[in-house]
């Protein structure tokens, strides 16, 4: 398998969120011809199985990205291209990764990859239908962290949709207009973060506010602003809490919620944390861990599976979602002998 070139064809396949089916059926293929069993799944995902005896071990990433098209380039060493990093980069590690381990003999559970949709949409449509399906033993979330690097916890979160129609407003007279309602929300929003964030000197301790959108108009009759806020949960702050809270902050205006989900953090102390640190340490390199202040599909699975999860995979995140997306191919090949020796341990 020329791992560099699967990479490469694999990114070249656009899969918008929702538009996953292409990247899912060449998954399916490339897996299929390294022997694994696979199969797309009822939420769309792309699956495969290898291994026929051991513990059962999840690797779960997702195959959707963003908008923006990033043309696709080899320069410098390095791989440009939308979703080189966020996270086809990493789902490819898995599967090469994989094939390595089963190829060299090495391989010693049973590993179900999973090629998830809808990560990106809020919905982690995909996620949440392997949830009841698999009961793993491990589970690694295909996400960037260096190929020295694993994390071990995201932020929570629930985006905000606010809504607020009046009659119109004259500039001189004294009904305040909706988009000025709207800022006054906004700045209740940031008051109560900064409230909650009193003493939490830790970014992943904070609650984290973001405008995503705005936009406002009127019919000559009626006004009307709304906005998009979407906030990052630390530990300990329940969305639908958050919820209730805000709906009495609006007032009179509209608001509805997606995508809420609660902070989680997994446990330096676990068998498949050890692994992972005695493989890195053996390829040179010296561990680190990280807590992300965004959100993953390590929310959704990790509380329902309950076992020893991480996330890992080569790339750095700060680029992702930008116009520079692109990954390292020598982090990448890195990453690939890291996690096959992973999987050379989980027994």
């Amino acid at each position: 398998m020329n791992e560099i070139a699967f990479l490469e064809q694999l990114v070249r396949i656009p899969s918008l969120s929702r538009q996953e089916a292409a990247v899912a059926a060449f998954l399916v293929e490339q897996m299929a011809g390294l022997g694994f069993e696979s199969f797309v799944d009822g939420a769309g995902n792309a699956v495969g199985m290898v291994g026929e005896s051991g513990p059962l071990v999840v690797l779960l990433g997702h195959i959707d990205t963003v908008a923006g098209e990033v043309p696709v380039r080899f320069e410098d060493g390095k791989l440009y291209g939308r979703g080189s990093v966020d996270a086809k980069g990493p789902f490819a590690t898995f599967v090469c990764a994989a094939a390595r381990a089963q190829r060299a003999g090495t391989l010693r559970c049973r590993v179900v990859l999973v090629g998830a949709v809808e990560e990106e949409a809020a919905s982690s449509k995909g996620a949440h239908f392997v949830v009841d399906n698999y009961q793993p033993q491990f589970c690694v979330i295909g996400e960037p962290s260096g190929w020295d690097r694993v994390t071990l916890g995201y932020k929570g979160r629930l985006l905000v949709h606010y809504r607020r129609e009046q009659p119109a407003a004259h500039s001189a007279g004294e009904l305040r207009a909706a988009p000025e309602a709207l800022v006054d929300f906004w700045n209740q929003v940031q008051r109560h973060a900064n409230h909650v964030n009193t003493g939490r000197e830790k970014i992943f301790e904070q609650l984290s506010p973001s405008l995503r959108r705005v936009a406002s108009g009127g019919d000559g009759l009626h006004d009307w602003a709304e906005a998009t806020i979407g906030l990052r949960l630390p530990e300990g702050i329940a969305p639908e809490t958050l919820a209730e809270q805000l709906r009495v902050t609006a007032g009179d205006a509209s608001l509805t919620f997606e995508g809420g989900c609660l902070a989680f953090r997994s446990p330096r102390t676990t068998p498949l944390v050890s692994a992972f640190v005695r493989a890195i340490r053996g390829a040179g390199g010296q561990p680190g861990f990280l807590h992300k202040t965004g959100t993953a599909d390590m929310n959704v699975v990790g509380p329902a599976w309950g076992c020893p999860i991480v996330a890992y995979g080569p790339g750095d995140s700060r680029l992702d979602h930008t116009p520079d997306e692109h990954i390292e191919l020598a982090e990448y090949e890195q990453a690939i002998a890291v996690l096959a020796q992973v999987l050379g341990e989980l027994k």
